[in-house]
C-alpha cells in the first residue's frame, strides 16, 4: 500500500521531461520520511543501502519519474489517480511509475540487510523520455562505481537482455532550381525519392538473434516553396534502430557510403545495449523461470556503461496511450520479482 500511495502522489503531480522538480521533491521527502539519507542532483534522486561494503559489487536500481505529455484522446483526467476494478489509472502509472515504486519498496525492505551479495544503489532519474542530458547521464558521475543495473520499465516482468539503439539522421538531397514549365533544373524531390527507394532496399548484413535486423526508416520529408519552381533542396529525417552488432557511428558511415545525400547525425550516443546470459542478474532471473527477449524500445540503459537488465511491471503496449493504467496485482508481482532477483544473486566477489 505504501508503494501504491506513493504512485498516486506521483501521478497527481505533472512531471513532463525537464519539468520534474515537484516529483523529485516528493521522492526525496518519501525516502527521508523512511529515515534514508537521500541525495538530489537536478531532478534526480538517489540513495545507498545502509551497510556499504566496498568489497561487494554495486547493483543500481533505476527507473524514471518523468512522463510524456498526455495524448488528446484521454477520457479521464490524466492527473487524477483513480482505482477501479483493481486498476490504477493515471499518466505515468504504467510507464514507469509502477516499476519505480516497486524498486523503491524493495530497496526499503532490503537496504538494512548485511547478507546480500551486492550493495544496493537506488536512483529515480529524470528526462528518460527524451534521453536528456539532465537525467541519468548527469547523475552517473555522482554515483561512483556501478557494476550492474536493474532498469525498471514495463516489460510484463520479462527480462529484456538486449535493447535496440537509436540514431536520428537529418539528410538533404541537393538539386538545382528551375522553372517547372520548362525542362530546367534538377528536382531534389526526385533525387530524394531515388534515395528513399534505396534506403528501403538497404540491409546491413549482421542480424542479431534477439533484436533481428537493423531497422532504417524515413519518417519525415520536406521540400518545395512554390508550385512552379523545381526545388533545389529536399530534407529527410531517417530513423535508425540499431542492433548490438553495430555501433551507431559505424552505421552512419555505412549509410553515407551508399546514399547520394548529405547526412548529419543528431547523436551517436544511444547505442544498442545488452547483458550476457551468463551474468549473475540474468542467471538469477532464469532460476526464477523468467523469460527473456530483445526489446525494440529505448530506455536509460542506452546511457549506462555497465551491464543492465531491463525488467518491470506493466505492459509496454500501454505506454504513451490514452487512459494509461497499471493493475494493482502487477505492482505486487513487481515487488516480489525484484526482491527474488536480488536475493537469488550468486555473485562471486573477494571479501
Amino acid at each position: 500500500m505504501s508503494a501504491i500511495d506513493l504512485l498516486t502522489r506521483l501521478i497527481a503531480t505533472p512531471s513532463f521531461s525537464k519539468e520534474e522538480f515537484e516529483t523529485a521533491g516528493i521522492l526525496l521527502d518519501f525516502l527521508e520520511r523512511h529515515s534514508i539519507q537521500a541525495f538530489r542532483k537536478g531532478n534526480n534522486v538517489w540513495a545507498r543501502s545502509a551497510h556499504w561494503d566496498e568489497a561487494k559489487p554495486v547493483l543500481l536500481l533505476n527507473s524514471h519519474h518523468d512522463t510524456v505529455k498526455p495524448v488528446s484522446s484521454w477520457t479521464r483526467d490524466p492527473f487524477a489517480p483513480t482505482i477501479e476494478g483493481g486498476r490504477l489509472y493515471g499518466l505515468g502509472s504504467n510507464d514507469a511509475g509502477a516499476s519505480l515504486v516497486s524498486l523503491i519498496a524493495v530497496f526499503l525492505e532490503l537496504r538494512q540487510r548485511t547478507d546480500l551479495a551486492v550493495n544496493l544503489l537506488l536512483a529515480a532519474s529524470a528526462e528518460e523520455e527524451i534521453s536528456g542530458a539532465g537525467g541519468i547521464a548527469a547523475l552517473l558521475p555522482d554515483l561512483g562505481r556501478v557494476d550492474a543495473a536493474i532498469v525498471g520499465e514495463p516489460t510484463s516482468l520479462r527480462m529484456a537482455v538486449a535493447e535496440r539503439g537509436l540514431m536520428v539522421i537529418d539528410a538533404e538531397a541537393i538539386g538545382k532550381a528551375g522553372h517547372a514549365a520548362r525542362d530546367e533544373g534538377v528536382n531534389a524531390i526526385y533525387l530524394a525519392a531515388d534515395a528513399i527507394q534505396k534506403i528501403r532496399e538497404l540491409e546491413p548484413e549482421q542480424v542479431s538473434p534477439l533484436l533481428g535486423k537493423v531497422k532504417i526508416t524515413v519518417t519525415q520529408i520536406e521540400a518545395g516553396r512554390q508550385h512552379n519552381v523545381v526545388p533545389d533542396l529536399c530534407r529527410l529525417v531517417i530513423d535508425v534502430r540499431s542492433n548490438e552488432c553495430y555501433q551507431n557511428e559505424e552505421l552512419f558511415y555505412w549509410l553515407q557510403e551508399r546514399l547520394d545525400l548529405r547526412l548529419s547525425a543528431r547523436s551517436f550516443r544511444l547505442n544498442a545495449s545488452g547483458i550476457p546470459l551468463d551474468h549473475p542478474l540474468v542467471q538469477s532471473g532464469l532460476n526464477l523461470g523468467l523469460p527473456y527477449f530483445g526489446s525494440p524500445t529505448l530506455s536509460d540503459q542506452a546511457l549506462m556503461p555497465f551491464p543492465s537488465l531491463k525488467i518491470g511491471c506493466g505492459d509496454s503496449a500501454r505506454s504513451h496511450t490514452a487512459d494509461e493504467y497499471i493493475e494493482l496485482q502487477e505492482i505486487a508481482a513487481g515487488i516480489s520479482t525484484y526482491r527474488d532477483l536480488i536475493l537469488g544473486l550468486n555473485w562471486d566477489y573477494k571479501k
